[in-house]
């Protein structure tokens, strides 16, 4: 038998899905899901694919047998009566009954379905977690944009109160969003641009915690830069901008973490701000 951790780790984590493995390697496998968001990705991919399969052969079980299978069993003829046994001994041959036959020819079928299943599985796995993924990726991209627009709208209706943490506690800014938030940051500084620091929050998004740097414009305008950590895959689209009428919004992504920057549409180069912010942050 092979070495259990000479396995590719798709191997291992099928075996603990499977109840294969030993209290150690379930144990070892355990401790590095906790901390691994690769084998994580893995394991959540691979426990998906499994219960879509479960889910598909439950309904191939649930079918019921064709009525045609049905009649043709049954007009099976019962086997004659017994011959005396002659001098040379006569092989034995087994003639099912009626009922034997019909049940086995249900285990026939259930076999079949599984055997198909199986060979279906084997080959079609692979995508069908890679579309499962794909899809989560877009549902929560598309919680994560629509909860921060409506966000955005929020605080823009109540310019006294953008920010719990104000600009003047640096320190309380980075040791409180870096906990709750998981990310390392930076404050840019966009004075420059016309972009004045006010201070810091802790939202939700897409159930998860994100962070947001708050500024304002010498015209009273409102900018947010958001962040949190994410799973996405590294060839996601960087720099996406879309717009929600009075609000634009321009997303990126960079080593596990999604970010977010948030202003006024009619802002030309919000997409040109948010490449400077993400050398930036």
């Amino acid at each position: 038998m092979p070495d259990f951790k000479k396995l590719p780790l798709d191997a291992q984590l099928t075996a603990l899905l499977d109840g294969e493995t030993t209290p150690e390697q379930k144990h070892e496998l355990e401790q590095r899901l906790a901390t691994d968001d690769g084998a994580r990705r893995i394991f959540d991919k691979l426990r998906h694919g499994a219960d879509f399969g479960k889910r598909r052969l439950d309904d191939i079980l649930k079918e019921p047998v064709p009525l045609a299978l049905v009649r043709s069993i049954k007009s099976v003829q019962p086997p004659k009566a017994a011959v005396a046994p002659r001098v040379s001994r006569q092989p034995f041959k087994f003639a099912p009954t009626g009922l034997q036959a019909l049940v086995g020819a249900i285990v026939l079928l259930i076999a079949g379905c599984g055997i198909g299943y199986i060979v279906g599985t084997g080959q079609t796995a692979a995508q069908t977690a890679q579309a499962v993924d794909a899809a989560q990726q877009a549902n929560d991209a598309t919680e994560w944009l629509g909860d921060m627009l409506a966000n955005q709208r929020l605080l823009a209706r109540q310019p006294r109160h953008i920010f719990e943490v104000p600009a003047t506690q640096p320190e309380e800014i980075s040791t409180w969003l870096t906990t709750s938030v998981g990310v390392a940051f930076r404050v840019p500084d966009l004075v420059a641009e016309g972009w004045t620091f006010q201070g810091a929050r802790v939202t939700l998004a897409g159930n998860r915690p994100v962070g947001q740097l708050i500024y304002t414009s010498n015209d009273g305008d409102l900018a947010t830069i958001a962040f949190r950590k994410d799973n996405q895959s590294d060839d996601t689209e960087d720099f996406k901008e879309t717009i929600r009428d009075e609000i634009g919004l321009v997303t990126w992504h960079n080593a596990g973490t999604s970010y977010m920057l948030i202003g006024p549409s009619s802002d030309a180069s919000l997409s040109q701000l948010a490449m400077q912010i993400a050398t930036a942050i």
